[in-house]
């Protein structure tokens, strides 16, 4: 029997939905906390001690303290594998981490501070409706090279769901359910359904995010 898995941190995170999303994709059980934002708790001392960052998520599997979400997902697929998420061979291996490291340092900042920060967490009268456009405009050119990359699909690697899925499509729950104007993106429209037809997508990542919504002025 495995020891028991602890996820520190709230459910509209993205980077706990990535982690949470993996476990799940795993077969693995564990206990979320709500941590972060509303919840507080990671400004505590107690907290700080194992994630001095002071943010989310934070894993415990036993007496091992990881965070940063994408090692926290590779420690998991490489522990519980060897499984497609996270191939044991490194040949194999390394074409996933370079997607899964694109959709985590290019794909991810370039919308989640630049286009949902300024539309969800940020009051109408302050938006910068201009650079929100133009960020827009650079996020598409990253749907583009992505979507060449998925092709037929029906994955980002191909037959198999990877850790380069678990990195990019944390996003796009919050990108088709904005109230924004989307270019248009076939290949990326068909695969967000295919992602949506996953249980574990469905129940980690489709995460109501209306708390995280800046108060109406």
């Amino acid at each position: 029997m495995t020891e028991p898995i602890t996820v520190y941190g709230r459910a509209t995170s993205s980077n706990v939905q990535a982690v949470m999303w993996s476990l799940a994709e795993l077969g693995l059980d564990c206990e979320r906390l709500d941590y972060g934002h509303s919840h507080g708790g990671n400004d505590t001392p107690e907290y700080r001690a194992m994630n001095p960052t002071g943010l989310v998520p934070t894993l415990r599997h036993g007496d091992l303290v990881i965070w940063e979400s994408a090692a926290i997902c590779r420690y998991l697929a490489a522990r519980f594998g060897p499984t497609p998420l996270w191939p044991a061979d490194p040949a194999a291996r390394a074409p996933v981490d370079m997607w899964a490291e694109w959709g985590k340092t290019t794909l991810g900042p370039h919308f989640s501070m630049p286009i949902f920060w300024p539309v969800i967490r940020t009051p109408a009268a302050e938006r910068d409706d201009a650079a929100v456009a133009a960020a827009i405009t650079r996020f598409d050119a990253d749907l583009a090279m992505l979507e060449a990359r998925i092709g037929a699909g029906p994955w980002i690697m191909g037959a198999e769901l990877t850790l380069a899925d678990i990195m990019a499509g944390t996003l796009f729950y919050r990108w088709f359910t904005m109230e924004i104007d989307r270019p248009a993106r076939p290949g990326i429209e068909a695969y967000y359904a295919r992602l949506c037809e996953r249980p574990t997508y469905a129940e980690h990542v489709m995460v109501n995010y209306d708390s995280l919504r800046a108060p109406a002025g």
